[in-house]
């Protein structure tokens, strides 16, 4: 076993820790905090050091998860527990489990969301079913508790042991959203807009802002995968792109298409929602969105920014300096928010609004 309480443990996408690592030690310096992160190309996870356990809790505090575009999810590290027996790997968690002196309302076994990982799910499985067992009998479990446990197989032998509050931690194993792809959808990237406004969003933000009979812009629309979630929920869609559409969102009444280019179109009046997954330099479409927010052309926007190869977190940083100069200097607040997600490639998505 290693050392306890000492560290966060942080879920990414695989191929960026480097970037999810950046953010956190970003959030280090802004703290004062003194900490530094571990981590190994391709795994799905940083784990992020600092000095002593009353650092680690207090940045666990002050760090949301909601605000992190790069993590998944970000956990509370109790232990890392290494040789795990074949035969007994329970009987190695139960002792620190029980000695944190904690009820938790639910207790999950996850593995990060990388190849050699993914091996694993039918062991976290059996095991999950195993944990929950053992902690209901040992009086560990309790309903209204605010807690969850994580327990985080990295390979078959080892684990770190975390927590998180359910109301400050993603609610999805390994912080991905299972979605099943829509049948009647004409494109898979239908699953992004769905999990951007899922993840991205609140319940009570997608009802205030997410109303039948509202008006939105979807640029490089074609042929209408994001236009879909949005027909879905009975939004008027113009949809802005010299491609061809689905015939039938164009046939649902709620549809009007324009062969027009996504960066010179305005719309004659202002609307609701501005959604845009063109294939473009991250910093233009940052300047076009920071461009239609200032000047009060839509209310909310989600976007996707693909990008480079390289200071990948450099052109994050750039692109959300861009969209709230933008704003600023119209004497508009501007709110971002965005995640890699798990529908994602090399791009992250963007929910950015004013006021």
């Amino acid at each position: 076993m290693k050392a306890a309480g000492h560290s966060l443990l942080a879920y990414c996408r695989p191929g960026f820790e480097s970037e999810c690592a950046q953010e956190l030690a970003a959030n280090d310096r802004r703290l004062a905090s003194g900490g530094f992160a571990r981590s190994e190309r391709n795994s799905g996870f940083v784990e992020f050091v600092l000095p002593d356990p009353v650092q680690a809790q207090r940045f666990a505090e002050q760090v949301r998860w909601q605000d992190l575009t790069f993590a998944r999810q970000l956990l509370r590290v109790m232990a890392r527990i290494d040789d795990l027996p074949k035969s007994d790997r329970l009987g190695r968690l139960m002792p620190t489990i029980e000695a944190a002196g904690r009820r938790y309302r639910d207790a999950w076994i996850e593995s990060p969301d990388s190849d050699a990982a993914r091996e694993l799910a039918g062991l976290c499985r059996s095991l999950n079913n195993a944990l929950i067992s053992n902690m209901k009998r040992a009086g560990l479990l309790e309903a209204e508790s605010p807690w969850r446990l994580h327990v985080c197989l990295i390979d078959a032998q080892t684990a770190f042991i975390a927590e998180a509050r359910c109301d400050a931690s993603a609610e999805w194993r390994g912080g991905i959203p299972r979605l099943r792809f829509p049948s009647a959808a004409p494109s898979r990237s239908t699953l992004k807009l769905e999990e951007a406004l899922l993840t991205l969003l609140d319940a009570d933000e997608r009802e205030a802002w997410l109303k039948p009979g509202m008006s939105a812009v979807d640029l490089g629309a074609s042929p209408g995968g994001w236009t879909w979630q949005l027909v879905r929920r009975s939004i008027h869609v113009t949809a802005v792109d010299n491609g061809p559409m689905d015939p039938g969102l164009l046939d649902s009444g709620f549809v009007t298409h324009l062969r027009e280019d996504g960066f010179r179109y305005r719309p004659a009046t202002p609307v609701d929602w501005l959604v845009c997954d063109m294939v473009e330099q991250p910093r233009r479409v940052a300047a076009l969105i920071g461009e239609w927010l200032a000047e009060g052309r839509c209310r909310f926007a989600v976007f996707n920014l693909k990008l480079p190869m390289k200071k990948r977190y450099d052109e994050v940083q750039l692109c959300r300096d861009t969209v709230l100069a933008a704003l600023a200097a119209t004497g508009r607040v501007a709110h971002w928010r965005a995640r890699q997600l798990y529908h994602d490639r090399e791009e992250i998505t963007v929910f950015a609004r004013s006021g």
